[in-house]
């Protein structure tokens, strides 16, 4: 691992929800009848976003569980998780997501997730929403005893089925040898997001999405120290399909 940028290579998009979205955001206190569980929103514009750390998690995650690597316990108490990370500078979780495991040989991430904000049309569409509450709808869950069959309700706010985010995903070329096999697996863990779901409660219906390729831009050293070789294409394909763009975009 050298450290040096070879090439940028930037993936845009659209992510569209198939089923409502809750990704959760802090809570400040529950009124009667209030939400129960809020989304995460923007603090200036009051709007729902998704979190880039949500879905590069979420990519992460389902990479270690395709390859079956080994987990490691980070953390302790409430905030004990369990998550692979090593020092092989080969590891295609690692050398792609990042590892700081080992202080003196860390590896730093190669891709960079950026936080997903409304389109324009789906701002507008979300404004004209009667749900009482700002461009998120209410879904009533119910937990049941299973011996009474009583029902517990709860509240949560998702973010509609239809509302589009523009996405961007970033990747930091610097070793030519992982390229390919790099940029192949983030387009096939695009498409198991899509597979799996986003955000909390997947098991019950919550976070199915589908993802647009929209446009590949490419920007090598030279174009940053001279403004030559730009590569720059639309596509408006599904990750699954940018699989057979691949080496149009390695060239």
């Amino acid at each position: 691992m050298t450290g040096k940028i070879i090439e940028k290579i930037i993936i845009k998009g659209k992510i569209e929800l198939k089923s409502g979205l809750h990704i959760g955001g802090a809570d400040f206190g529950i009124s009667i009848g209030g939400i129960d569980s809020p989304v995460i929103r923007n603090p200036l514009t009051n709007e729902p976003y998704i979190p880039g750390s949500s879905l590069k998690g979420k990519m992460r995650s389902l990479l270690e569980k395709v390859l079956d690597v080994d987990f490691e316990t980070f953390g302790s108490g409430k905030n004990k998780v369990k998550r692979h990370e090593c020092n092989d500078e080969n590891c295609k979780v690692c050398r792609l997501f990042g590892s700081s495991i080992d202080k003196n040989k860390s590896i730093p991430s190669k891709i960079i997730v950026r936080d997903s904000y409304l389109t324009k049309e789906s701002k507008e569409l979300l404004e004209k929403l009667d749900t009482d509450l700002p461009y998120t709808e209410w879904k009533t869950e119910n937990s049941l005893d299973r011996i009474t069959a009583a029902a517990s309700p709860r509240q949560i706010e998702r973010v509609p089925a239809g509302t589009k985010f523009e996405f961007e995903i970033v990747y930091n070329v610097e070793n030519e040898n992982h390229k390919k096999e790099d940029i192949e697996n983030i387009f096939k863990l695009l498409e198991l997001v899509e597979e799996d779901y986003l955000g909390k409660g997947g098991s019950r219906g919550n976070g199915k999405v589908e993802f647009t390729i929209e446009k590949i831009a490419k920007k090598d050293r030279e174009y940053f120290i001279n403004g030559n070789n730009l590569f720059e294409k639309e596509y408006g394909l599904s990750p699954k399909e940018m699989l057979n763009k691949l080496q149009e975009i390695l060239e």
